[in-house]
């Protein structure tokens, strides 16, 4: 997964390069190449290094609950 992540941030480099190269010398379809690697990067990119980055719940720690913010009131009165 690492591997394929690094392989589809090179592509999207590639991407908004030629992008912004076509824009510089005013081609036509300069915006859609731009608009394409903007959607590349929300709709493939993100959601894969999203889902890669917290698969094994290391998200949890982030997470406020009922035992977190008792823990913080008890913190508050005990200071």
């Amino acid at each position: 997964m690492k591997l394929a992540l690094k392989i589809f941030f090179v592509i999207f480099l590639i991407w908004m390069i030629t992008g912004f190269s076509l824009i510089k010398i005013e081609h036509p379809r300069a915006q859609v190449v731009m608009g394409l690697g903007v959607l590349y990067l929300a709709f493939v990119l993100m959601p894969l290094f999203i889902y890669y980055r917290y698969r094994d719940g290391k998200y949890k720690k982030y997470i406020i609950n009922d035992e977190k913010l008792n823990e913080a009131f008890k913190n508050i009165k005990n200071s």
